[in-house]
């Protein structure tokens, strides 16, 4: 099988880039590389499209914000890991501008995906 050109730049990303280029933690890249292995099982279960064949075209806004929603309602997490996701996509997606500028334009959708306001928690202090 053809190793395709997600699969590249998705390694890439998370061996070179980040730990290399960007220096980012251990934890940093442990959270993006699981953001990842969410993002691979949401295609499979939702579209069937096994992570062989994902490839970079296939890589749509409207598939990124069904990918949210999709840790939302199916994984019932809060707005803040929600944005904890979109944090590590639009980091891959910033990388991809200048890796592979070929989908410039759709890069820069995926980047306008706005973070979603997430409840505070009510500090109480007892005195």
């Amino acid at each position: 099988m053809k190793p395709t050109d997600f699969s590249f730049y998705l390694t890439a990303f998370l061996t070179k880039y980040l730990p290399s280029e960007i220096g980012a933690s251990r934890n940093t890249i442990a959270s993006y590389r699981d953001t990842f292995i969410l993002f691979l099982m949401f295609p499979k279960g939702m579209k069937n499209i096994s992570a062989e064949h994902i490839s970079l075209n296939m890589l749509t806004r409207d598939m990124k914000v069904e990918y949210l929603e999709w840790t939302q309602n199916n994984r019932h997490c809060c707005a803040a890991t929600r944005n904890v996701r979109l944090a590590a996509l639009h980091s891959f997606f910033h990388y991809l501008q200048y890796q592979n500028p070929d989908n410039l334009l759709e890069w820069q959708r995926i980047l306008s995906i706005p973070v979603k306001k997430a409840k505070k928690k009510q500090l109480i202090i007892l005195l």
